[in-house]
């Protein structure tokens, strides 16, 4: 797929060739070092179509103002060997042949959100092995083979999204997404890597920003691990982020003496720490050293005490309890006495009596838990969702997403009739029922349940429920709206009457009562609703002649004798 480009095709100075499938070597990439490439650095060569009059060159000239240093230390000081490791580029990275090319995707590692035309050039295993990698969190990195790509291996990074008011954590984000890169290359055994622009436009990041991170960031990997890797290249695919790059990195590579003083005064105030992260002074650990008292020293032990006391006497606790803050240790909770307490909670309740089990609606289970205690169960088996493939659950239609209710509450559909406990396996419906509800519990919502032919199911016991909406947090409990049964039985009502008596009673006194479909919709509307067939036909065999069913989806007409 891939031809080499001779050195004489090859465009100095980040231009791409005019064959964008061919193979570009090392060699025919400007090193920044090189004293020959700083002329074809220059703007003259750029596109004529590019007018920015924003990017003054950083060094030219200073003012008066700014031509002494006043006698400061260069933070990026003058490294000709750190400086022959860097290229730059202009042109996809794939095109290049190194150990390892960058890309920049989403946490699902998708061909859609990738970097454009990556994929395409890779061939379709590329996205087949991605599909097995389990998805990627945003600042970290993940590696696969390249396959038809000129490169050995392909690092999939996922940059952050950007707002102001979280202008830190995403340049740190940002940050550690070119620093996982490296990290890999190294791991893996390779020395050489290609990394376009991480951020992208749909998530946001303003472009100079993110250079200042990205250069920065692998200037400090750089000091740290320069005899690991042999050359790293910036890569740029438009105009305004290579004249950003020209810019920049004389700051942070500088090649010359006077480059460096230059950089003293352009640099920004924050250059962040030894990786290249910015600093936090509010977050730093202060370490203070014992606050020196005069205490007066125990006195001599009687003679006659046996030796084997002496050491009890020095070892006096009210001398180490002088140097002790009472306001910090009275915050702190005995582990031992925090066990007890829930033991003795647990205790309590087993020893009850269980009238939920006396009138047949199973064991209810432990004591109750603290919010802490609900948060960090809910955050448990979230994180365990998002890393599991539950589509099987998902098939099976028992819970899934609906549409909104007449006042524009998300509506989330519960069947009673898929609810297959014999053939289920709980703990992953559980997994499935918190990753469904996450986005919804976030704001106000409605549940819909239809009951419908579900009394010949064996339903779970309240203890399954009560455990439930433990892990979906009190959070659910506070959103929830309304949860609307549609086709209730006796034995639904009985308990739902034994959850609002022994589970909670806030949540379970939201539900409302619906005998019939018509009397749904006044409250969700159809067009909003997925219902099944047999639905409409319970419907129908169970209210008779009580008025009239149109299904808008199918659009058949339920007449009613």
């Amino acid at each position: 797929m891939y031809q080499r480009v001779p050195a004489a095709v090859t465009t100095r100075g980040g231009s791409p060739t005019d064959n964008g499938d061919s193979v570009v070597t090392l060699d025919q990439v400007p090193r920044w070092s090189d004293a020959e490439s700083r002329s074809s650095f220059g703007y003259d060569n750029e596109d004529p179509s590019f007018t920015n009059p924003f990017f003054p060159d950083p060094l030219t000239s200073p003012s008066e103002g700014e031509s002494s240093s006043c006698g400061m230390v260069s933070r990026f000081p003058v490294d000709h060997e750190i400086n022959s490791k860097i290229y730059l580029w202009r042109g996809n990275p794939w095109n290049l042949e190194v150990d390892a090319v960058v890309n920049s995707t989403n946490e699902l590692l998708d061909e859609a959100h990738s970097s454009p035309g990556l994929h395409a050039a890779a061939g379709p295993g590329l996205a087949e092995e991605c599909t097995t990698l389990g998805g990627c969190r945003t600042g970290m990195a993940k590696v696969t083979n390249a396959y038809d790509l000129p490169a050995r291996r392909v690092i999939h990074t996922v940059g952050p999204k950007y707002a102001m008011k979280y202008h830190t954590a995403a340049e740190n984000a940002l940050s550690h997404c070119y620093r996982s890169c490296l990290e890999l290359l190294i791991e893996n055994g390779l020395q050489s890597i290609a990394m376009g622009c991480i951020y992208t436009e749909s998530k946001n990041y303003p472009r100079e920003p993110a250079a200042h991170v990205a250069i920065r960031t692998v200037r400090r990997f750089l000091e740290k691990q320069k005899n690991k890797i042999t050359a790293v290249v910036f890569c740029t695919t438009t105009s305004s982020d290579t004249e950003i790059y020209k810019r920049l990195l004389p700051l942070y590579f500088p090649r010359e003496k006077h480059e460096e003083e230059v950089a003293i005064s352009k640099l920004p105030a924050d250059v962040g720490d030894e990786n290249g992260e910015t600093i936090i002074d509010e977050r730093k650990i202060r370490i203070k050293p014992l606050p020196k008292k005069n205490i007066p020293r125990p006195s001599q032990p009687p003679a006659d005490l046996p030796v084997i006391d002496v050491g009890l006497v020095r070892r006096n606790s009210s001398y180490l309890d002088s140097y002790l803050d009472p306001a910090f240790m009275s915050v702190i909770k005995d582990p031992d006495q925090r066990r007890k307490e829930q033991w003795e909670k647990t205790a309590q309740a087993q020893s009850g009596w269980n009238c939920a089990k006396i009138f047949g609606f199973g064991d209810l289970g432990g004591p109750p838990l603290s919010a802490a205690e609900e948060y960090s169960l809910h955050s448990r088996y979230l994180a365990k969702a998002n890393s599991l493939n539950l589509s099987e659950i998902a098939e099976m239609k028992i819970v899934y997403r609906g549409g909104v209710d007449s006042e524009g509450r998300p509506v989330m559909v519960v069947v009673g009739a898929h609810f297959l406990l014999r053939c289920l396996d709980l703990e992953r419906f559980v997994l499935h029922v918190v990753k469904e509800f996450e986005p919804l519990i976030q704001k106000p919502y409605t549940i819909v349940y239809f009951h419908s032919a579900a009394s010949l199911q064996v339903q779970p016991d309240l203890g399954w429920i009560r455990r439930l909406q433990q892990i979906l947090t009190r959070k659910h409990q506070r959103n929830l709206h309304k949860i609307y049964v549609l086709h209730p039985n006796f034995h639904l009502k009985a308990t739902i009457f034994a959850l609002q008596v022994f589970v909670d009673k806030v949540t379970w006194k939201k539900v409302v009562y619906v005998d019939r479909l018509v009397q749904l919709f006044r409250y969700v509307p159809r067009e909003q609703l997925t219902i099944p067939d047999f639905v409409f036909q319970h419907d129908l065999e169970v209210n008779g002649g009580k008025g009239l069913i149109v299904d808008p989806r199918t659009k058949y007409v339920y007449h009613r004798p």
